[in-house]
């Protein structure tokens, strides 16, 4: 019982520290807009998701960009990425979900599909 009480007064802890220091709340487990889409590892993650579409549909899409995205902390993150590519010389876009966990070199396209 200790280690889930000691748990709660962390986490209220942590939200208490964030609202006096006048910022909002974090909703844990929450999707969260992804503020530098050209940074690194949103853009490896965007290449992968069409690369690992193109490998399941055999597909040849190319892509281009990432046009938004969000991403969540779970067991790792998922990142919700609308992402433009092309089909040919037709540019769509595309919603892809991605699961990472890092640390434990895993990745997963959890689903792809035209928006």
């Amino acid at each position: 019982m200790v280690p889930k009480t000691l748990s709660v007064l962390l986490l209220l802890v942590a939200l208490s520290a964030a609202v006096v220091g006048g910022q909002k709340p974090v909703v844990l487990g929450g999707w969260r807009p992804i503020k530098d889409l050209n940074s690194a590892e949103v853009q490896d993650v965007a290449q992968f998701a069409v690369s690992e579409h193109n490998k399941q549909a055999n597909d040849k899409l190319q892509y281009q960009r990432v046009v938004r995205g969000y991403s969540q902390v779970v067991a790792g993150t998922n990142y919700r990425l609308v992402i433009a590519a092309k089909d040919g010389a037709v540019l769509g876009k595309y919603e892809a979900f991605v699961w990472d966990k890092p640390w434990m070199q895993f990745r997963n396209l959890t689903s792809f599909r035209k928006v």
